[in-house]
Formats: C-alpha cells, structure tokens, sequence
C-alpha cells in the first residue's frame, strides 16, 4: 500500500491511502528533490514504513502488522552526521546532536520510521524522517509528515510490511 503525499488545491498538504486519508504537514520549507541535514523539508521519493513507536504512559499500542515499541524516556536519535550513529536510535544522555523521542508535547506520542536514508545512512543527508502526529495547526515540521492521532491510528491498521510513504516532487 502506498500513502500519497499531494497538495490540494488550496494550498493545504493531504496524505491519501486505499480506503482513507488525512490533512498533514510537511517540512516548513517544502518538498526537495535534494534533502540535507537542517533543511527543514520533506524529500522527495518513496519511504518505507520500517517501524511503529509509540508513548505507553499516553496511549496503548497501536494495531498494526508492522513491527511496534514503545517509547522509553531515554530513548533518542542521532542527527549528527559526524558521528557514527547518524540516522539511528539512541540512548540518552548522548553527547552529539540528537532528537528526543520522549517529549513534553504529543508529536511523538506515535512515531513511524520511514525508511529514508538509513540503509546504510549517508552522513547528511537528512535523519529522522518520521511520519508522526501534526501540531494543531499542521505547522510545517523539520521534514517530516505528519497527521492526527485518529488517521495514524487508521492507516496503521491498515498498513503492513512493504506498505511505504509516497512524496511526489511537487
């Protein structure tokens, strides 16, 4: 299955899959055919759903047949590309540029690792691209997709091994 990133006609970002889709963001700075750590856009290509987490404190585990875990408060995600663990799950406290998984705010209540630039990752270009929970007025994000809880919550139960996230060059 493939989840389709396309812009609607008044200008506002849209995530479609068989059966359903949602309102969602992308990067503050757009869509790019050419991602770079910082740029703050969404790139362009054809993701894979790797894996779901998820905040247990706040939420059960979402049903899906990928695979799911949860999120620990020491949990984070390298996005130094001087260091050897760039593109990758972390535990903090850790010394490099790092995201942090366990947040204050709901964006990452339920996180989906797509699966860009990872296999192997190739210092900077681009880290921790998620699909996760949009802020209430669908600000752009760092460059990811977001949406709400309820169409993450749907399109899990849908996707599966293989299923991928689609940005079109816009």
């Amino acid at each position: 299955m493939d989840l389709i990133v396309s812009r609607e006609a008044d200008g506002t970002w849209r995530l479609s899959w068989p059966g359903g889709g949602a309102r969602c963001a992308v990067g503050r700075n757009g869509i790019v055919g050419d991602k770079r750590e910082g740029d703050g856009a969404t790139p362009v290509g054809a993701w894979p759903l790797r894996r779901v987490l998820y905040r247990p404190d706040r939420l059960a585990a979402p049903r899906t047949a990928l695979p799911v875990a949860a999120i620990e408060p020491d949990d984070g995600w390298c996005d130094d590309p001087a260091h050897p663990d760039y593109n990758r799950p972390v535990k903090l406290p850790f010394a490099a540029s790092h995201e942090v998984m366990w947040r204050e705010d709901p964006v990452y209540d339920v996180v989906v690792i797509l699966g860009h630039n990872d296999d192997p990752p190739v210092p900077g270009l681009g880290s921790a691209i998620f699909l996760h929970l949009a802020r209430p007025e669908y600000e752009g994000t760092a460059g990811c997709v977001a949406v709400d809880l309820p169409a993450v919550l749907a399109l899990l139960e849908a996707a599966g091994p293989g299923d991928r996230v689609v940005v079109p060059a816009a």
